[in-house]
Parts: C-alpha cells; sequence; structure tokens
C-alpha cells in the first residue's frame, strides 16, 4: 500500500475544516494509517523547511505555520500520492481547480489549509519526520465486524 503524509495547516485547524478535509480523503477510499496534532517549534518547522531556508517566503510562512496546532496524517491506498494532490488542487488556491480542497478553502499559496507529498521519495522522508513507525498502523475495514462477530457469539 502506498502512502503519504498530509498535513492540515494552522488555516486548516482555525477555520474548523479538519473534518471536512479528512472526509474528502476517505470518500476517495483512501485510509487514515496515522494521525496526531502538534504545534510546531522554530526547530521543528527549520528542519522540515530546510529546502526552503533563504526563499523570500520563509520567514513569513514560518510566523503562518507556528501560529496555531497542526495535524499530520499518514494516508494509504493504491496511488494515494497522485490522488491527495488531485483533491486538494494546485499550491496556489486562486489557481487550484474548481472543487479542490485549496480550491474551496484557501487563501493563496501558503495559507492553503493542506501540505501533501509530491512524490514517492518525499513521502517516505515526510513520514519518517513526523511518525515513528509505531505510529503508522494496517488494519482492514471490517476488523471491527470481526470483533464484533465473536462478541455476538459469546453473549
Amino acid at each position: 500500500m502506498e502512502k503519504t503524509l498530509v498535513i492540515i495547516k494552522p488555516d486548516g485547524m482555525c477555520k474548523k475544516l479538519v473534518g471536512k478535509v479528512l472526509s474528502r480523503f476517505e470518500e476517495a477510499g483512501f485510509k487514515i494509517v496515522g494521525l496526531k496534532m502538534l504545534k510546531l517549534t522554530e526547530k521543528i518547522y527549520d528542519e522540515f523547511y530546510a529546502s526552503h531556508k533563504g526563499k523570500f517566503f520563509y520567514e513569513p510562512y514560518k510566523e503562518f505555520m507556528l501560529s496555531a496546532p497542526i495535524i499530520p496524517c499518514v494516508l494509504g491506498g493504491k496511488n494515494v500520492i497522485t490522488a491527495v494532490r488531485k483533491i486538494i488542487g494546485n499550491t496556489d488556491s486562486k489557481k487550484a481547480e474548481q472543487g479542490t480542497i485549496r480550491n474551496l478553502y484557501g487563501l493563496n499559496d501558503r495559507r492553503n489549509i493542506v501540505h501533501a507529498s509530491d512524490s514517492p521519495e518525499t513521502a517516505e522522508l515526510e513520514i519518517n519526520y513526523f511518525f515513528d513507525k509505531t505510529e503508522i498502523y494496517t488494519y482492514n475495514d471490517d476488523d471491527w465486524m470481526e470483533k464484533k462477530k465473536a462478541a455476538d457469539e459469546h453473549r
């Protein structure tokens, strides 16, 4: 199963869009296999976004990303990286395809609700940055039914 990292950014948190964002991915058939909420520190930001250090947007983006909690999550499924990028839309919300998450809820090319990995290599690095292997789960959609069935048989 292919995996990708999605981060619901501070604007997604503050606009109370977490449920809507996660729902879009689940409705597309993807599993949430890792999920947590945290507040970025300067150290975490500087490490995670090191490749952007020195760019014109680095410091203003840092202020934004440290402004409220974020939700990093790992999604799994067939072709999840490509499909998630299609669901979220263009990085610039003003250029994002109609109906995408960024088109519906974002403001511009930084305050755009979500981040998503852009390749298998990036996904692996980003997932490993935020998640320990013990925080990524494997489960089948009917797992809860098997346990329910066993419990019902013991009544």
